[in-house]
């Protein structure tokens, strides 16, 4: 485990940081568990040993616990968002209608008693002593026999049985490829509480928040069937040679059992998934760190599989460089689930599409082992923080890998972010996962307008600035839980410029940015451009001056509230005008050239800037609709 550059400071309370303004202190989990399987009837039995670190100031008096395999029945909460849901996910439901006028029906809704999910816990202690609980849909309730005092441990015992269900999403037995057991969200696992309580959510498909911890796990399952696992094998020779070899299939006979024994360190979650087909290889990455890769015997898929092995490691040296270097020594690769899917130390995928697509989302899941599980956001109130992070830097990193050299290669964000404002369907950012009214809402929020936030940000403070934050953010807040006010406090570290502002409007409102240059006078030998603001959302502008000898001239007014200008770069010649103030809609920029020696004037120029309605950013003007190709956004 050479690469952990982790110190047990990690879970100190003693940190002071820009989060709540207050000292930072972190709760944690020691986890060691014992898990039986049965793969005939898909039930399993299991043990834990829970030993929790009160790092808080507070006095705990009970305890939380999510059953998330509990949602996976007809009439929970998840059922029950499903058939409530203008849109509901394709993967949960079955279309009873036609393409025009889909009539969809609930798959959690017609699931039989041997088909449902369910975890039920059978006796539950906590230093010995007897616990009264109640298990509420997928959370179980916990009143402590003894408070757990500020600074103190306690350790709760626990007997539990669960059966997997048929996969529906993310987790299930008997996946649409054929892939035996996808093992997420399988364990009863201990809530989180931070500064602002606990976070005791209901599961109804959306995201998760987890304890940092370190977690000892044992799975006895037939011994056909070859695992990938979050952690470190500690037991590879009773495991036998077809997990030491690489690129084997290894059929055993079936009945006896062998037992995988896991070590993981410092993740705050604990994934598996098992199959008698898998095929496993692995790579040795440049850094260090050993790539697995296990996905089924199917011919059709093989050459795509080893194809990813190389590009794989070429992403991790790209996030390395462009966030920080990846901590563990190893991360897994592994067919299952149900499209794709970030865990510790490893995603689930589907492995049955195109190279290109197998690519892009292990590149997109990949970034998640920075973006959430190392900087650990919330993911129920901020999901743009990692799903929007994540999107961004995978967009960076397929640029490079893929060779494909787009000038912007988050031009779908951008796309994806005008098709959300259009809609009219938009919610703040700030909206609890679970709440938003429509699938499509929660998705372009979180992953192209949380995109756009990086992207747009590299526009206000530069990208350099924008690099630097990153490595910062890294730096900063690994192996912690950071919130949006944590990571735009290093960006104004970093550029020096005043960014509440861009956080406010941009996560908490649905205010637009819409600049338009409205008229173009001649003043003699110079020349007056009238610009409005339109928008709510203010944002410093940059206008493109081009003349008829194909020379370009770059103006800048600068954002008053950001109390700051941007550096210069390119080798277009710039000049600084003065502030623009949110309050004043119009601005009147002078030239020193006469009106017609100017072929043309834009705003944003590097269609960076998400100006929800570009058509009006040139002179002259253009005519038609605000398309990709106009705006730059389509490069």
């Amino acid at each position: 485990m050479k690469k952990i550059l982790l110190s047990l400071s990690v879970f100190a309370v003693s940190w002071v940081n820009a989060q709540n303004n207050s000292s930072y202190w972190q709760q944690h989990v020691k986890y060691d568990m014992d898990v039986d399987m049965n793969v005939e009837n898909y039930q399993y039995t299991g043990t834990q040993e829970l030993v929790y670190t009160n790092n808080s100031p507070d006095t705990l008096n009970k305890v939380f616990y999510h059953l998330y395999f509990n949602a996976f029945q007809p009439g929970s909460e998840m059922d029950m968002r499903l058939q409530n849901i203008a849109d509901p996910d394709g993967r949960m439901v079955n279309n009873l209608g036609t393409r025009e006028n889909p009539e969809y029906e609930s798959r959690i809704a017609k699931l039989q008693p041997d088909e449902i999910g369910y975890l039920r816990v059978s006796s539950l202690t906590q230093d010995g002593q007897a616990l009264d609980y109640e298990e509420v849909g997928t959370v179980l309730e916990v009143k402590l026999s003894d408070p757990v005092l500020p600074g103190e441990k306690a350790t709760f015992n626990m007997e539990f049985k669960g059966q997997v269900p048929l996969q529906i999403r993310r987790s299930g037995r008997n996946s649409a490829e054929g892939v035996a057991l996808s093992m997420s969200q399988w364990y009863p696992k201990l809530a989180e509480y931070d500064f602002e309580g606990w976070h005791a959510d209901p599961y109804i498909a959306r995201e998760f928040h987890g304890v940092w911890g370190d977690f000892d796990v044992k799975i006895s399952i037939d011994k056909d069937y070859i695992l990938g696992s979050t952690g470190y094998l500690q037991n590879p020779q009773e495991i036998g040679y077809g997990y030491e070899k690489e690129g084997t299939n290894v059929k055993r006979k079936r009945g006896d059992k062998l037992t995988w024994h896991f070590v993981a360190p410092q993740v705050h979650d604990f994934t598996w998934a098992a199959d008698p087909e898998y095929i496993h290889d692995k790579l040795t990455a440049e850094d260090g760190t050993i790539l697995h890769f296990l996905y089924k015997d199917n011919p059709e898929i093989k050459e795509n599989w080893k194809n990813l092995q190389p590009k794989t490691e070429e992403i991790l040296l790209f996030y390395n460089e462009h966030i920080g270097p990846y901590p563990w020594d190893q991360y897994s690769i592994v067919q299952g689930g149900d499209g794709g899917m970030e865990y510790a130390m490893l995603t689930l995928i589907t492995g049955e599409r195109s190279f290109g697509s197998l690519v892009g989302v292990t590149a997109h899941e990949f970034a998640h082992a920075w973006f959430q599980h190392l900087m650990a956001t919330n993911e129920s109130k901020n999901e743009w923080m990692d799903e929007g992070f994540t999107s961004y830097i995978s967009d960076e990193a397929m640029n490079v890998v893929m060779n494909s050299e787009k000038e912007n290669p988050h031009s779908g964000s951008y796309r994806g972010y005008n098709q959300l404002v259009q809609s009219g369907v938009e919610q703040p950012q700030t909206t609890h996962a679970d709440r938003y009214n429509y699938n499509f809402a929660y998705g372009a929020a979180a992953y192209s307008k949380g995109a756009v936030f990086l992207a747009q940000l590299g526009y206000i403070i530069g990208k350099e600035n924008l690099q630097k934050t990153l490595n910062r953010y890294y730096d900063q807040w690994k192996f912690k839980h950071p919130t949006p006010n944590d990571f735009i406090r290093i960006a104004e570290k970093i550029s020096g410029a005043e960014l509440d502002w861009y956080l406010t409007d941009w996560t908490r409102t649905t205010n637009t940015i819409d600049y338009a240059v409205e008229s173009v006078e001649a003043e003699g030998d110079s020349t007056r451009i009238n610009l409005q603001r339109i928008g709510n959302m203010p944002m410093p502008v940059e206008v493109t001056v081009t003349y008829n000898d194909g020379e370009k001239e770059l103006f800048y007014m600068p954002l008053q509230m950001m109390r700051w200008e941007k550096t210069a770069s390119g080798d277009l010649n710039r000049t600084v005008k003065e502030d623009w103030s949110w309050a004043q809609p119009t601005y009147n920029l002078t030239i020193d050239a006469p009106k017609s020696e100017i072929q043309s004037i834009v705003i944003d120029d590097s269609g960076l800037m998400a100006d929800i309605d570009r058509s009006n950013n040139k002179f002259p003007a253009t005519s038609g609709t605000n398309s990709a190709e106009e705006t730059g956004q389509g490069r």
